[in-house]
């Protein structure tokens, strides 16, 4: 048996989306390379790191034992170490719902234990209360009412619902931002909302921003306090940096009036470059990103354009859209590990068109289990699935916290990949 994979110039035919990157279709193989994002609570910014963004939060876990516990690799981090607390569901609480009558004492004792009482109290649940039908808006209102003066606010940690309306990573956002009340707004005020760790000091979108007349940047990451974070209802417009923050934007212009405005992450010079254009427009503004543009094809160009490169999808980029980037500079782009979607096929037919060859998998799909790599060309990974499948090749992570984007975020990619060469 082999691994399943189609070609691009393949893909980009069909009308339809394969079963194998259907994941509902199939059996779920979590191999090593899948087990960094393949639950919402695992590696990175999953819910339960996400739900503490908000400052002057703490966390309590409502799970068995099983999904509570990679919690513990958190809290080895002195910035979580002592904001994480449990509340262990036993087989009862798993057949009857008992638990849910027992969450707000829980709230509680954790507030009364801590000697600097917390501002909000986020309370994080799992698959179990998805089968069970929780009602947990509702069990937060009975957690504030024991907790005068703390905010109460829900985490879903359901991996059931990963490929449906309101996944995980967009709930907890949404949850997050649900917190800001109506304030005075100040016209020069922006938020930038998407990541739960700042840009790159040096992307020059914070300098195009100034040139824009903004005087305040808002990014949650770089809170200190809750009453900074409130801070963010002053805001004029949101910038969305991540379409996983749409639901969470569009509720706050609803009930806040904050407009917004999405910036896609591109790796594709033109696309970069047309982006901005667009939003400098949106100000009658003319901003000349010509030197930026230059330094970013200048990255390109100090790599040698013989490389393959094999890109997973456990990165800060949208695979697709990087393979297509990289083959516009050149390079060549021997694999795709990642679930192909509509939002994929516009990328697929431009890749299909310069290199029909490439294979995209799924890595989920179960047949992975018997990926070869031996007839298959690959110099440098990106991302630690790929890293997983080419263990002999040199890899590039890119997945660290800090978030590459526009044209710093090429240098910095290029400058990861000149530092495995």
């Amino acid at each position: 048996m082999k691994a399943k994979y189609f070609k691009a110039s393949e893909l980009a035919k069909r009308q339809d989306i394969p079963d194998i990157f259907q994941t509902n279709n199939h059996l779920i193989y979590s191999s090593p390379a899948t087990l960094a994002y393949n639950s919402p609570g695992a590696q990175g910014f999953g819910v339960k790191r996400a739900g503490l963004s908000v400052p002057e939060s703490v966390m309590l876990i409502v799970s068995p034992g099983c999904c509570g516990r990679n919690t513990s690799a958190i809290t080895t981090n002195d910035d979580y170490k002592h904001r994480y607390f449990y509340y262990l569901m036993d087989e009862t609480d798993i057949v009857t719902g008992r638990h849910l009558a027992h969450i707000p004492q829980a709230v509680k004792e954790v507030v009364e234990s801590l000697e600097v009482k917390p501002k909000v109290v986020m309370i994080c649940i799992t698959c179990v209360d998805a089968l069970l039908g929780t009602d947990m808006e509702r069990v937060c209102r009975k957690c504030e009412a024991l907790v005068p003066g703390v905010k109460v606010k829900p985490c879903y940690m359901y991996a059931l619902t990963r490929e449906g309306r309101k996944p995980p990573m967009v709930h907890v956002r949404e949850s997050i931002y649900s917190l800001l009340e109506k304030k005075k707004r100040h016209a020069r005020h922006v938020n930038l909302l998407g990541f739960f760790a700042p840009l790159n000091d040096q992307s020059e979108l914070y300098c195009y921003l100034g040139q824009l007349g903004i005087t305040k940047i808002n990014e949650i990451s770089r809170m200190k306090t809750y009453e900074e974070f409130e801070e963010m209802a002053c805001a004029n417009f949101n910038l969305i940096l991540h379409p996983e923050a749409r639901t969470a934007a569009s509720d706050l212009e609803e009930r806040l009036g904050i407009g917004s405005i999405e910036l896609s992450r591109f790796y594709d010079l033109e696309s970069i470059h047309h982006q901005y254009q667009a939003f400098f427009q949106v100000f009658q503004k003319t901003i000349d990103d010509q030197q930026d543009y230059q330094n970013a094809l200048k990255a390109y160009e100090s790599l040698p354009h013989t490389l393959h490169f094999a890109i997973g999808e456990t990165l800060n980029a949208d695979s697709f859209e990087l393979a297509y980037a990289l083959l516009k500079q050149g390079f060549h782009v021997s694999a795709i590990y990642a679930t192909y979607g509509q939002h994929a096929a516009y990328y697929v037919k431009e890749i299909a068109k310069m290199s029909p060859d490439t294979r995209i998998y799924c890595n989920n799909e179960p047949s992975m289990l018997y990926y070869d790599m031996s007839n298959i060309t690959v110099d440098i990974t990106l991302g630690k699935d790929a890293a997983y499948y080419h263990p002999h090749a040199r890899h590039v992570f890119f997945n660290e916290d800090i978030q590459p984007y526009g044209y710093q975020g090429v240098i910095d990619l290029c400058t990861k990949i000149g530092g495995v060469l």
